[in-house]
């Protein structure tokens, strides 16, 4: 059987595993969005000035090397750093950023002759009289009382060794923050993807096993359902009744072809719930036409109410195995629907009348039919959790009832 492989995924035996550069995209997205912040200052502080056209080509190696380092920053992670752990990511992004920054802030060092000298001029007042203007590498100095001196700066290149390391230490400072906040982001970003993704797992995790769990539950039912029926077929054979029996068997083909069609996982409307319990009743009066008696009350606007397929079935079964096993008078079956509080919905089947045998025979459940209440209570906590409940017990004057109570919502159609 084959497996697709997702964008982002290999699978290697039973684990996931992250493909090598599987983020690129949000790494160019985060490595894209930091230069961009960066070439606006420079085009802003640029147009400040008077001479924007060569302080934007002298930025422009900055901005390469920049970008590139960047990148080379990304595949360091990408490259020695490919497991979920974001600790090793970041122990990689630390020296790939220490590095980075100490190389830019070099080539911009040893750049620096190679820079167009900017024609802005810088005039600074001083208290005492004394302007400082700086324009083109050149400082001038002008007082009232004596004449102007004009020196020259000196370039990187005229800097003592020491000096020119200074220099670039204190670039690369600079250029540490730059990089060190670009990897912060970016990793950030990594830990929240991962986070996200682990949710989603679980979401399914969770789900598929909500649907599993429901589904193994509604295939309870189908057994347990059989064997009453089979049950009941026998007991017409034997006691020679075989036209009831014949009748009986196609309202219960009848049964099985509307109840087996439906998804185990799916809902039904209150009105569709009805209709299968009375298939079902009808396959039960063929067996005690005269003993059993069938009461529907389901108010017109709660038809459409929502409730999981077959929710009514081991109850009823119940509310006749057990109501009339104990009497051979007649028994009434009820099944009733309200709605007490708005979103609130309660469905209740009860049994009564009939005189309880002095000497009844407790009847033993064979193994593996022993579901019921159980069962019910088991899928609408699956289904709804604590928003549904079963309450069940005998009635005053003899019968029992069962009630649940479940969320409204409503069948669309």
């Amino acid at each position: 059987m084959n497996m697709p492989l997702s964008s982002d995924r290999l699978i290697f035996g039973d684990e996931l595993a992250p493909r090598r550069f599987a983020d690129w995209r949000l790494a160019a997205k985060t490595i894209v969005g930091f230069w961009a912040i960066y070439i606006a200052t420079i085009v802003i502080r640029a147009f400040l000035g008077s001479d924007p056209t060569t302080i934007l080509l002298n930025k422009m190696l900055t901005i390469l090397v920049g970008v590139v380092l960047t990148t080379l920053i990304y595949l360091a992670i990408a490259t020695f750093a490919t497991g979920p752990a974001i600790r090793r990511k970041a122990v990689v992004a630390s020296a790939a950023v220490v590095v980075a920054s100490l190389v830019h802030a070099a080539i911009l060092v040893l750049s620096e002759g190679q820079q167009k000298t900017s024609k802005e001029e810088f005039r600074i007042q001083g208290r005492d009289g004394v302007v400082l203007i700086q324009k083109e590498g050149k400082v001038r100095i002008e007082r009232s009382a004596a004449d102007p001196v004009v020196f020259t700066m000196p370039t990187v290149q005229d800097m003592a060794q020491r000096d020119k390391l200074r220099l670039a230490a204190d670039a690369a400072v600079i250029w540490l923050f730059f990089f060190g906040a670009w990897s912060a982001v970016y990793l950030a970003l990594v830990s929240q993807r991962q986070a996200l993704d682990l949710q989603k797992r679980a979401a399914a995790a969770e789900s598929a096993a909500q649907v599993a769990q429901v589904r193994a539950l509604r295939y309870q039912v189908n057994p347990h359902f059989l064997f009453n029926t089979l049950n009941s077929l026998s007991s017409l054979v034997m006691t020679g009744r075989p036209e009831e029996a014949e009748e009986m068997i196609l309202k219960l083909s009848t049964f099985f072809r509307s109840s087996l069609s439906i998804d185990p996982t799916a809902d039904v409307s209150l009105a569709e719930e009805i209709d299968l319990q009375r298939l079902y009743l009808d396959i039960e009066q063929v067996r005690f036409p005269r003993r059993l008696n069938v009461e529907i009350d389901v108010p017109e606007g709660l038809a459409s109410a929502r409730l999981p397929a077959l929710i009514l079935q081991p109850i009823v079964e119940n509310a006749i195995k057990y109501g009339l096993g104990k009497t051979r008078d007649k028994v009434t079956l009820r099944i009733a629907a309200e709605e007490p509080l708005p979103g609130r919905l309660r469905i209740e089947v009860a049994n009564f009348g009939g005189t309880i045998l002095k000497t009844p025979r407790k009847p033993v459940p064979p193994a593996g039919t022993k579901v019921g209440l159980a069962n019910v209570a088991q899928r609408l906590s699956a289904r709804f959790g604590r928003a549904a409940g079963v309450e069940h017990g005998p009635l005053d004057g003899g019968g029992y009832r069962v009630a649940l109570t479940l969320p409204t919502s409503r069948i669309d159609g």
